[in-house]
């Protein structure tokens, strides 16, 4: 069973949203659609995005048996009101269903994680309604994943047994990051390492119990590589760095990554830092800086065992979703 965890949907049209600059989709084709913040050209999408037909046929291409879907972040809508974000998780939410409907595709719903209690109650909306778990952005505002209400809403997930996939998003701008599509390049690996610290030195894994099933999005970040100035600094400067009961690499087995890295020596420094257990094929299907055909570099993989290999095409995918 090979699972690509990290993909993403877009529906053919929703509702106005309701507010000067919200996100609408301009349909130009059957197959080609332009995703608009206003009047904004935000990103070019293609019909996989929203087909089932299309979708499917592009797995079966891929030797790809089941997705998890998840929204594609620009429709989070942490800056809004909470119950504004709430009315458009919602919408968004139900549409997945509609895209979903085959047993290989696996909805992640979103949430209006600006309010916990609004939060909760969605997911619950959600995995009572047919999702199996929820995609969260790395960040709300200058809140990152160690503040109580995102925390709240983390142990609400493994109460509840909801596989939590976090996402980078809203990352940092300026003119320096304008070039060269550098906010992917360069602010999607810091967003995600960041955030995986807040989770480590902000002392959430001593809060949240070991049943959460968290994954991040993109190898990590640059998470794997820098373990060791991370532990580093914890070791020699404690009064500063974090409030973690233990030094980062304590945690490692306290979530997973993507296999979304593009390179054969990234992913042995990933799969020798997580260990096989904790990295999982994503592709970031249907965007075109996602890894295609799905699953490649890991098949290609001279370093992998055909045991870690299995694990990281889908065994290990399976654990996440708790099947």
């Amino acid at each position: 069973m090979i699972i690509d965890v990290h993909t993403h949907y877009v529906p053919k049209g929703w509702p106005d949203l309701g507010w000067p600059g919200a996100p609408r989709l301009r349909v130009e084709s059957e197959r080609e659609a332009m995703i608009l913040l206003g009047d904004r050209e935000f990103r070019r999408i293609q019909d996989d995005c929203w087909n089932l037909p299309a979708r499917l046929e592009q797995m079966d291409a891929d030797g790809v048996d089941v997705q998890v879907v998840s929204p594609t972040p620009v429709f989070f809508s942490y800056e809004r009101p909470a119950a504004q974000a709430a009315g458009v998780a919602r919408v968004f939410n139900d549409l997945a269903l509609e895209i979903c409907a085959s047993e290989r595709l696996v909805p992640f719903c979103q949430v209006p994680l600006q309010d916990p209690d609004l939060a909760c109650a969605e997911l619950d909306r959600c995995l009572a309604a047919g999702h199996a778990g929820v995609e969260i952005g790395n960040h709300v505002g200058d809140r990152d994943l160690d503040d109580e209400g995102i925390v709240q809403f983390l142990q609400h997930c493994a109460s509840v047994g909801a596989p939590v996939f976090v996402h980078p998003w809203d990352m940092p701008g300026g003119p320096r990051l304008q070039r060269w599509m550098a906010q992917w390049l360069v602010g999607m690996p810091a967003e995600t390492h960041l955030s995986v610290l807040a989770l480590i030195l902000g002392g959430v894994f001593d809060r949240v119990p070991d049943s959460l099933r968290i994954c991040f999005a993109h190898g990590g970040g640059s998470f794997a590589f820098w373990l060791g100035r991370f532990e580093n600094a914890w070791r020699r400067r404690n009064d500063l760095v974090g409030v973690s009961e233990f030094p980062p690499s304590a945690y490692l087995e306290r979530f997973s990554v993507d296999s979304v890295v593009f390179d054969e020596r990234a992913l042995r420094l990933l799969v020798d830092t997580m260990g096989e257990d904790r990295v999982m094929l994503g592709s970031d299907f249907p965007y075109p800086l996602g890894e295609s055909p799905a699953g490649s570099l890991i098949r290609g993989a001279r370093f992998l065992t055909d045991d870690a290999r299995a694990k990281l095409l889908g065994g290990n995918a399976a654990r996440f979703l708790g099947r």
